[in-house]
């Protein structure tokens, strides 16, 4: 089994990567933030043009047909430059939705295609998500009520908006009333999809946490060089290597577990639920040592807004609670690990 990434989706990595390091520099997302909507449609539309957008939009629709596998890249990305913008619940969680509808369901390719070129957002509701991110912004919402999936316009909505630690975050509390006109899966199909929804969702916030972490390690290595303590820099002291080469090893555990999530939702596999809980938590998990480490090389000055720290510390802070929290996840690792027969060991890493 070949377990490398194709040369096309490590080349849309690295061409993603090379855009966002001079469109989306730390400094001009401070300005971006600073506007009244956080949000700049300038940079959602480069973001377009570079076929990110695309990405998991079936071919017949304008887009690129690539898979989970590809956004478990692609999310890295969006953490380790701190996107300002929910693209990913747009492009991967919403688009992967929407595809998984019957090809009869009204409204369905021409909102793949408006995903593709990049002129609509939409914002997804799950139960597991109290507050939805930048509902007020939305085009469109896909939200639920009981197993219903219903695709509702925003000026059908009322929104009160939520606070967040990260200032980047646009959250908010919806209100709605279900109605025929806006159902689209219900039943067994609607259970399906929301599941599906809930997986690619939890696995979107564990490839940002990974990119959030090593983000905040890459920041600490650079300023552990720079600042200096009895005429040494501080990088060179035994202790500061051990803590962020604990920081290091979490991210370099969490990769393979987030790229067998990728792998088991790509192929619809039965515990594709346990393996991206898993990566939610190990990501999770990557995330808080980087920031909890990098808190203690930067002192406390790192807290402050001066400091570039703060804003993926803050990222990351908010986002592991996203798409099921801790507790929410280890229940579902529990669940597939603790009865009688659950294939555990290297054997069962991939089935034959």
């Amino acid at each position: 089994m070949d377990f490398t990434f194709t040369d096309d989706q490590l080349t849309f990595r690295e061409a993603v990567s090379r855009f966002l390091m001079t469109e989306a520099a730390p400094e001009m997302l401070r300005e971006i933030w600073d506007t009244d909507i956080g949000r700049s449609p300038e940079l959602r539309k480069n973001l377009a043009e570079q076929g990110l957008t695309a990405l998991s939009v079936p071919e017949d629709c304008g887009g690129l047909g690539m898979d989970d596998i590809a956004w478990a890249l692609m999310t890295q990305e969006l953490g380790y430059y701190a996107i300002p913008d929910s693209l990913a619940d747009t492009a991967y969680v919403a688009a992967g939705l929407i595809a998984a509808l019957p090809a009869a369901t009204a409204s369905r390719d021409d909102w793949l295609g408006r995903v593709a070129e990049g002129s609509i957002r939409i914002a997804v509701g799950h139960p597991v998500n109290p507050l939805l991110a930048d509902a007020n912004l939305a085009d469109l919402l896909l939200l639920a009520h009981g197993d219903e999936v219903h695709a509702v316009p925003r000026v059908q909505v009322t929104v009160e908006a939520n606070p967040s630690i990260d200032l980047s975050r646009r959250l908010a509390a919806v209100s709605w009333k279900p109605a025929t006109a806006t159902l689209i899966a219900d039943g067994a199909a609607g259970r399906a999809l929301w599941a599906q929804t809930l997986n690619r969702g939890a696995l979107s916030t564990a490839g940002q946490l990974l990119g959030l972490a090593q983000r905040m390690l890459d920041l600490s290595v650079d300023y552990v060089a720079q600042r200096k303590q009895f005429g040494k820099p501080i990088g060179s002291f035994q202790a500061v290597k051990h803590h962020l080469a604990d920081v290091a090893t979490k991210i370099e555990f969490a990769k393979p577990v987030l790229y067998r999530a990728a792998y088991a939702l790509a192929r619809g596999e039965a515990g594709a639920d346990a393996r991206v809980s898993h990566a939610k938590l190990a990501c999770g998990e990557a995330a808080w040592l980087a920031a909890r480490h990098g808190i203690q090389v930067h002192g406390a000055m790192g807290y402050t807004w001066e400091v570039d720290l703060q804003m993926f510390m803050k990222r990351a802070w908010a986002l592991d609670a996203a798409w099921g929290d801790r507790g929410y996840h280890k229940s579902r690792v529990a669940d597939a690990i603790l009865v009688e027969g659950a294939a555990l060991g290297p054997g069962h890493t991939f089935e034959e």
